[in-house]
């Protein structure tokens, strides 16, 4: 029978198909949120990673450094605070932020 094989590798296809959406989702899900931490946790975090990039809300995340020396030269550190589980306004390290424009916010342009 020729359906066998086609069966089978459909079969196949679909599974393999179901494994790489899972595994994609658990990546999306492994994200540090600061909204799960402390303000102190999260700042701890930092400091420990010295960069990383956090949840901050629902569908929203940002880089955190914990010094210059995870910034570019062209940039300088700004603080940056971010909502955590016991602080709404948790300064929580620092963004690198642009010299001649200071805030380190992305062009909305």
């Amino acid at each position: 029978m020729i359906y066998g094989p086609i069966r089978l590798a459909s079969s196949i296809a679909v599974g393999t198909l179901t494994l790489l959406l899972a595994a994609v989702q658990s990546h999306a899900q492994a994200l540090p949120d600061t909204r799960a931490m402390t303000c102190a946790q999260a700042q701890a975090f930092v400091v420990q990673s010295g960069a990383v990039v956090m949840a901050t809300g629902r569908y929203t995340y940002d880089r955190f450094v914990s010094s210059q020396a995870y910034c570019t030269p062209e940039l300088n550190l700004k603080a940056f605070y971010a909502p955590t589980a016991d602080v709404y306004e948790c300064p929580v390290a620092y963004r690198c932020a642009d010299i001649f424009h200071g805030n380190g916010d992305r062009d909305t342009d």
